[in-house]
């Protein structure tokens, strides 16, 4: 059991995981709210990584990780995961501008 103090270190050996073996990786998230922490966990009997937060700006980052798991599942472990990250969306979007009074 490795806990992972990265993010996107994260992401990509859990994505390398569920690549390796889709048929025996599991993904769990286990939030107890006494605490405000949240765990996410992810496993093929062979490794188990974890990453843990006290972060509520983490909530967003763990929606993306489940979409990015959603479509592995859905579409299969050779998918392209550009489209699902945002990565590069982001960098192509303009910015834009806000409906705020002018100054």
């Amino acid at each position: 059991m490795v806990y992972i103090a990265s993010w996107d270190e994260f992401v990509d050996r859990s994505v390398q995981i569920f690549r390796a073996d889709p048929e025996s990786t599991r993904y769990v998230m286990k939030y107890r709210h006494c605490d405000g922490k949240l765990v996410l966990k992810v496993t093929d009997n062979k490794e188990c990584l974890k990453f843990k937060t006290d972060q509520a700006q983490e909530a967003k980052k763990m929606e993306k990780l489940n979409n990015i798991f959603f479509t592995l599942m859905a579409r299969g472990p050779d998918v392209d995961l550009s489209e699902v990250t945002g990565k590069e969306q982001m960098e192509t979007q303009p910015a834009k501008k806000g409906r705020g009074r002018k100054q």
